[in-house]
């Protein structure tokens, strides 16, 4: 039963923190009038598939990420030039469907040869019918029909590139935003749910050693040494302890409601004052305001960490056993969901705010490099030739797969050893 939780919370993890990515893309493009052809999970075969409004939704095969495809991001799959033959369903003398193939079944639609089509400005098709010329208009929404698979027309005004740069830097920079909104919100969480600390608390008292001499038990409050108020800090009372070999120390402890008075006198062991006993913090439930300024830290002190190891990856400071690729991902998932929700849910905020900056860093494939290009439009007035910015992104994408293919093996060869 623990295992079958362990892996529901695993996949949670992955679907959770890869859609609100994605939907932050999603819900900005629609937002500016791109239009969405696909949302989808994962990369790879589809494994489900489903339409609704303008939008296919999938679940494919390979659980490495996301995304989301935007009208006019990629060049248009299908293409109608003139002289091909083709034929038109229409309704209000509007061009609705477009078909290539099987004219056959296609009774109730008129065919003819294409002399001329613009389907992105002007929206209309003249095509040639048994020798008379004749000019549609085309709905907006039109669907072009090849071997039973439509795809949605777009004007230029629902394609990616014909929206401000402001528009555009929006829906890429939406998904890691996203990713920073849900890791504060579950950061915040976890605050609520364990509380903020309160007092430093004995946790464990080793036999024989001064601390038991001086009477203190486990679950003493440690409230002040030598007059000096503890609070929380517990790194300050080890600091003390550590400094003060052979001296007598005063603490006032609080035990069952009631403050007690104690003399300990650390002994010197390996060149520092040791009394024998383990630390922790007691906590209390955090007001509303506390949640949120011990969830702004957390986050803060989080994406310090991050972006240390990210400067060491960037710089080449690491050994390929610092790095772990899906596989270790999993395995520490599964570590953290046993260890119990609020540890998950914490280590879930982690992963998020990891997602949101790296997908910020500006190397090719990843939302940053995107906005750097749009930033290099803003800058020229101009957009950099797309079919160079598309094999950017395509070699950055090929050489993140190689990195994680990398990675993974090196996390089952670990695995293996043991």
């Amino acid at each position: 039963m623990a295992m079958l939780q362990n892996v529901f919370q695993i996949v949670l993890l992955f679907f959770v923190l890869v859609s609100i990515h994605e939907w932050g893309h999603f819900y900005f493009a629609k937002r500016a009038g791109i239009l969405v052809r696909e949302f989808a999970i994962g990369f790879g075969p589809k494994v489900l598939s489903f339409v609704r409004g303008e939008t296919r939704y999938t679940l494919r095969l390979l659980p490495i990420g996301g995304f989301v495809r935007m009208a006019g991001e990629d060049p248009e799959i299908v293409q109608i030039n003139p002289g091909q033959r083709i034929a038109v369903a229409l309704q209000d003398d509007k061009v609705t469907h477009i078909y290539m193939n099987d004219f056959e079944r296609r009774t109730d639609a008129v065919q003819g040869v294409v002399e001329d089509i613009d389907l992105e400005r002007d929206l209309f098709v003249r095509m040639d019918i048994e020798g008379e010329l004749h000019r549609f208009a085309v709905h907006p929404q039109a669907m072009m029909v090849s071997k039973d698979k439509e795809t949605q027309i777009a004007p230029w005004d629902r394609q990616f590139g014909s929206k401000t740069v402001g528009q555009r830097a929006m829906a890429i920079f939406a998904g890691p935003m996203m990713n920073f909104v849900l890791a504060f919100i579950l950061f915040v969480t976890v605050v609520f749910m364990a509380g903020v600390p309160d007092k430093v608390k004995v946790a464990d008292v080793m036999e024989g050693k001064p601390a038991a001499q001086a009477g203190l038990m486990k679950g003493d409050l440690i409230l002040s040494v030598n007059d000096e108020p503890i609070g929380t800090d517990r790194g300050k009372l080890t600091s003390m302890i550590q400094q003060s070999a052979g001296k007598t120390m005063v603490w006032i402890i609080e035990r069952n409601g009631e403050q007690l008075r104690t003399e300990v006198t650390p002994q010197l062991e390996q060149e520092v004052g040791l009394v024998g006993v383990t630390l922790t913090t007691q906590t209390r439930p955090a007001s509303v305001i506390e949640g949120f300024t011990s969830g702004a830290q957390s986050m803060y002190s989080a994406t310090e960490t991050i972006l240390d190891g990210l400067g060491k990856l960037v710089t080449l400071q690491f050994k390929m056993d610092d790095l772990g690729g899906p596989v270790r991902i999993v395995e520490f998932t599964s570590e953290q969901a046993s260890a119990g929700w609020t540890q998950y849910i914490f280590w879930t905020a982690l992963m998020s705010l990891y997602l949101g900056i790296f997908n910020l860093l500006p190397f090719p494939a990843l939302d940053g490099s995107r906005l750097v290009f749009l930033l290099l439009e803003a800058l020229r007035g101009k957009p950099v030739d797309p079919s160079r910015e598309s094999m950017v992104h395509f070699i950055g994408f090929a050489m993140l797969m190689l990195l994680m293919i990398a990675v993974t093996y090196n996390d089952i060869l670990r695995l293996i050893k043991g």
